[in-house]
């Protein structure tokens, strides 16, 4: 008889060695080699089921194909791919691109870009000037640039140099004065690599133009279309030692396989110091990184590492939010994720010890947060959007730090209202009171789903934002939705509904929807494969099998061709290249592909006194799944699921049948589950698959004439005019008359063909020369003698940790009513993005408080360069009144010890609305 081996599946390569070794053995007898042979054919040839089809890639279940290219499993140890991008044979010769001063994006409007059409022999720029605009952008080219092709931008820098030689400062398109001594550098920006319209980041990223011979032409020279054909990698094979760690097998030999390479790169990310490194190429421990993978997977899988990581995030008693835009918390505010991994954390491991250190440090954190966040009308809680904190990849371009600290976001609201569930059962453990935090997490729920349901479209909207008066951005957000269904925010018909309506795209869920134009992908036009977990354990939760099987095609195809858990990826085609930044081996994500074993296929959910099990095995992943070698305190469990749905037929621990699908926690030992299936077909589901599409840029609103003005936005049907955050009219002309009357706040969106909505237009405030009233700060304070420019009246007054910690400014009123009240400031300590220094104040009228005002970094060294902090409705008293700026305790922001600002101005304005009693 004559074996061709060469003929056995590629994932049966270890069963094919198997009948070698059998087969050559000189002790084995014909006729037991001929006994065995039945059962290891069967085995070999076992067809390649389909799990997940589209026109895009197929997920078998042995091998992902996408196009010409293939990942093959060869063994539960070894995935072979030939898969390579192709971004480098799509790139443009037209490049759009702009000039920025000091890492803003203040050259020209936003939309307004230079553009060149780069030809082969092409390898100089004409000399730019900085400010003048180009003509019409041209149609896009035919042929694409090749490969390595260099390049040289010039600039003329000499028009901006003479306004600071002669004014002090250059003033830009929108009225902004650049400072002379604030000049650091002018830099470009663009959409093709190596340049990004990542303004904030353009000099980390290489992008300063220079002027050697100081005749203010400046110049950089780029190499585009950058490749490098040697990085592609073919294969992994498994090489650390994950001996000590569960194994998983069952009929996917992809999730088997893909299941391994993720415990692999677990361990490699376990640091020297017993810390979780954020990734291949990010060191260190973020708090929202390693907070969602300690809740996904880490708290079962890595206990002990999980607990030193969240402790690095500690500070103060209180939880670090990281560095982050404009100077991190207040406005980032989703730190809190760090209390939904504390919790799972003691729900795994049941230290008692580590839930009273966690209780102190929540219960601290969410005190600092409800004074500092919580916002007067909906109940919510201020902040960025959890994790999404790259303010131009999903906020409108106007939009400030001081106007994300003001929105208010779905995922972060629903970390928080679970973060005050979490206190209060954690406080009942402990015997402390717990009604406060049970209030407090029945607000916020009432608030998300009275302010940001939409009935209409049958899921939430992302945010409220805008100026003094918000309103809702109806794009979807998907770590948000998901976090809701998981956490019950959203009752059973709105998880059913969120999960059927959603838009989902080709290649998964993306992190938002519509993707907002002109930006590259990142979190805007990219899926994350951490958040399509979150997503898959809210389709599984909620038995939807269509949503689930979708969402684990968007986790394996991806791990599958690039050999390893990337951060992200790009929605349109799925590639990991084209995204602002990247890494492979990225904790969040491979926490995800374990999750979807530990908390899927074996349905683990970590209660305090035990493990339920719920497994959900849609029907294309049927059969026997072994989860062996799992550690649960002090047991070792083999977890056996059998068939597929979600209904469990009967539940076995050790042999004997048991009426609950659970395991208690004071098991010792080795123990057998297992779990039989009813093999039931799930609730029939539909998903609501949609086009990659991108929303309309957002009009640009002036006002003359008594009218609001604005340019026509390509595409655009018709436009909606909001008046204090509601609908007042749909024009299709580009001008809409003023309202006479009480000071209003005006904005404008654009509406495409199919109805899909861009944001709104910055909101401008109309009132009258007679509701304004300017207060400069200096007249009630010592003047700082700082070099600053840029200011109104006589000066400025410092406030820092050790100067000025109250300021108390009197505040005449002609009239008792409701009144605006911000303060113009300048905060140089920091760049817009990243760092920790965004200084904070409590803000009292006449002894009451009335909340905090915000003053986020605006710029490294940048003192001359001034902004509005956020705006706070108060009431004010006819006659005198006395505005309080006091440091308090909760103001400690996340520097503890830099937190300093330099105020110039008090604006108020009457808004013509009486107080409650009076109307």
């Amino acid at each position: 008889m004559k074996i061709r081996f060469s003929s056995f599946p590629a994932a049966s390569n270890a069963i094919a060695e198997k009948i070698r070794s059998v087969l050559h053995s000189p002790k084995v007898v014909v006729i037991a080699c001929f006994s065995m042979l039945p059962v290891l054919f069967t085995a070999c040839n076992q067809r390649s089921d389909i799990l997940y089809q589209s026109p895009e890639f197929t997920v078998y279940s042995d091998k992902v194909v996408q196009g010409a290219f293939t990942a093959t499993v060869e063994s539960a140890t070894k995935i072979t791919s030939d898969y390579r991008s192709l971004a480098h044979e799509n790139y443009s010769r037209l490049v759009k691109f702009k000039f920025s001063i000091n890492e803003k994006d203040n050259e020209m409007k936003a939309g307004h870009d230079h553009w060149l059409v780069i030809e082969d022999g092409l390898h100089e720029s004409p000399v730019i000037v900085f400010g003048v605009e180009d003509a019409a952008i041209p149609a896009e080219p035919e042929t694409k640039l090749n490969v390595n092709h260099s390049f040289t931008f010039r600039l003329d820098m000499n028009p901006v140099l003479k306004q600071f030689a002669g004014k002090g400062y250059y003033e830009t398109f929108d009225g902004t004065r650049i400072a002379a001594s604030d000049f650091k550098g002018v830099y470009i920006a663009g959409g093709s690599e190596p340049m990004s319209w990542d303004f904030v980041n353009l000099d980390e990223k290489g992008l300063a133009l220079q002027d050697p011979d100081k005749d203010g032409i400046y110049e950089i020279s780029l190499l585009l279309n950058p490749y490098d054909a040697k990085s592609q990698l073919n294969s992994w094979h498994l090489t650390a030692d994950v001996s000590m760690k569960p194994v998983y097998t069952s009929g996917q030999p992809l999730v088997d396989a893909l299941f391994n390479l993720s415990l692999e790169e677990a361990r490699l990310n376990i640091e020297a110091d017993s810390t979780l490194r954020t990734g291949a190429k990010w060191g260190g421990v973020w708090t929202r990184d390693v907070s969602y993978s300690t809740l996904l997977a880490f708290a079962c899988h890595e206990p002990e590492v999980a607990k030193i990581s969240l402790m690095k995030k500690v500070k103060n008693g209180r939880i670090i939010q990281d560095t982050g835009s404009g100077g991190a918390w207040p406005v980032s505010s989703d730190r809190t994720t760090w209390a939904l991994a504390a919790w799972e954390i003691y729900k795994v491991t049941g230290d008692e010890e580590w839930l009273l250190t966690a209780f102190g440090i929540i219960r601290n954190s969410l005190a600092d947060d409800e004074k500092t966040l919580q916002s007067p009308l909906t109940a919510m809680n201020r902040g960025e959007s959890s994790f999404l904190d790259w303010r131009e990849q999903t906020y409108p371009k106007w939009m400030s730090n001081m106007d994300i600290y003001v929105s208010e976001n779905l995922g972060t609201n629903v970390v928080h209202y679970q973060a005050n569930q979490i206190l209060a059962e954690m406080a009942e453990i402990l015997g402390q009171p717990s009604g406060a935090y049970l209030q407090r997490a029945a607000e916020i729920k009432e608030g998300v789903n009275k302010f940001l349901w939409m009935a209409d479209k049958g899921y939430y909207g992302q945010y409220l934002y805008g100026k003094s008066h918000l309103l809702l951005s109806p794009r979807f957000e998907a770590l948000g939705e998901a976090l809701a269904i998981l956490f019950e925010v959203a009752g059973e018909q709105q998880a059913w509904s969120i999960l059927t309506k959603s838009p989902v795209i080709n290649y998964g869920t993306s992190c938002i929807y519509p993707q907002i134009p002109g930006i590259p992908p990142y979190h805007n036009n990219g899926i994350w494969p951490f958040v399509q977990a979150f997503w898959n354990l809210a389709a599984a939760k909620t038995g939807h099998e269509k949503a689930l099987v979708h969402g684990l095609a968007a986790i394996y195809r991806p791990a599958a061709l690039f050999l390893s858990n990337y951060e992200n990826f790009v929605a349109d085609n799925g590639d990991y290249v084209g995204t602002e930044i990247n890494s492979h081996r990225m904790l969040w994500s491979m926490a995800g592909n374990l999750a979807m074993v530990y908390r899927v296929f074996a349905g683990m959910q970590f209660e305090t006194d035990g493990i339920r099990f719920q497994p959900v095995i849609p029907k294309v992943y049927t059969g026997n799944k072994t989860l062996s070698n799992f550690r649960y305190r002090d047991a070792v469990l083999q977890i056996t699921v059998k068939g597929y749905g979600n209904q469990i037929d009967s539940f076995r621990l050790n042999g004997k049948i048991l009426d609950q699908a659970f395991v208690p926690a004071d098991l010792k030992g080795h123990h057998e589950v297992e779990i039989l299936l009813k093999n039931h077909d799930f609730k029939a589901s539909e998903i609501n698959m949609v086009p990659n599409r991108f929303s309309l840029p957002e009009p640009v609103v002036t006002i003359s004439d008594q009218q609001l003005r604005w340019d026509a936005v390509p595409g655009a049907v018709h436009y909606v005019v909001f008046r204090d955050g509601e609908i007042l009219e749909n024009v299709k002309s580009l001008k809409f008359p003023l309202q006479a009357g009480e000071p209003a706040e005006y904005a404008v969106a654009a509406v495409d063909g199919p109805g899909m909505t861009s944001f709104i237009s910055e909101p401008v405030l109309v009132y009258q020369p007679s509701d304004l009233k300017m207060v400069e700060v200096e007249d009630a304070a010592p003047r700082s003698a700082l070099p600053y420019s840029n200011f109104s009246g006589k000066g400025f007054v410092e406030i820092s940790m050790t100067e000025n910690l109250e300021l108390s400014i009197p505040i005449a009123a002609a009239d008792a009513g409701y009144y605006l009240i911000d303060c113009r400031y300048s905060n140089g300590t920091g760049p817009w993005n990243t760092d920790n220094n965004c200084a904070l104040r409590s803000v009292y009228i006449n002894d009451t408080y009335e909340g905090v005002w915000v003053f986020p970094q605006r710029g490294t060294d940048e003192w001359s360069d001034w902004g509005w902090s956020n705006v706070r409705k108060v009431f004010l008293q006819k006659g005198k009144n006395e505005l309080k700026i006091r440091f308090d305790s909760w103001n400690t922001n996340m520097d503890g010890e830099i937190n300093q600002a330099m105020l110039d101005v008090v604006r108020v304005i009457r808004t013509g609305t009486p107080k409650p009693e009076q109307q």
